[in-house]
């Protein structure tokens, strides 16, 4: 039954998120960051504008994701928590795409779990070790910290932050993919609403 059960878990092609000791107050702040317990919204202006970027959003990844309702959650907090780690969504969808390609059960030949593919180590070391990182939100959230975490290290250079993000590190096709990905395809114009 295990084997059954192993064999459809599908295998993601990640690489591995490398252990990199933490300062004490760094860690913290991940740990606090990991802590809201906020339900998830959408953070828009006005109603139309979060209607608008749920629909546009939702039409793109309706043949991944069949289930309107599964779909409509999925998109409203992976941009809630983007948004709260100061992320574009967008960048957050293209990041899942390549490295789960949208699969919540996803995990990788080095063990990193869920849509956007975290080493269990994360929950230790700025988490809880019980924190499931197949729930939608746990997984949404820690990746999002990690990233922005990674961002930080390098001063905005998303290459490099990505390279460390899926543990390829001055490896060019993993930062590329991510980047095409997020352009290509998650691509969202910015309406601002007049005033």
């Amino acid at each position: 039954m295990a084997l059954l059960l192993a064999a459809c878990i599908p295998l993601a092609h990640a690489g591995n998120q490398k252990f990199e000791p933490l300062s004490d107050s760094v860690q913290s702040a991940l740990h606090s960051a990991i802590s809201d317990e906020a339900v998830p919204f959408l953070a828009f202006d006005t109603a139309e504008e979060a209607r608008a970027w749920l629909d546009a959003m939702s039409s793109k990844l309706e043949r991944r994701m069949p289930d309107r309702r599964q779909r409509e959650e999925f998109l409203v907090t992976v941009h809630y928590e983007a948004k709260r780690a100061a992320l574009d969504p967008q960048l957050v969808l293209g990041l899942i795409q390549v490295e789960s390609a949208f699969h919540k059960y996803a995990v990788s030949s080095a063990g990193a779990r869920g849509f956007m593919q975290v080493m269990p180590f994360w929950t230790k070391l700025i988490g809880q070790p019980d924190h499931n990182l197949f729930h939608l939100r746990t997984n949404l959230r820690y990746g999002c910290v990690i990233l922005k975490h990674y961002l930080d290290i390098e001063h905005g250079d998303y290459y490099r932050a990505l390279g460390r993000y899926n543990g390829s590190l001055g490896q060019p096709q993993y930062p590329n993919a991510v980047v095409r990905a997020w352009l290509n395809n998650w691509k969202y114009p910015v309406r601002r609403s007049a005033r």
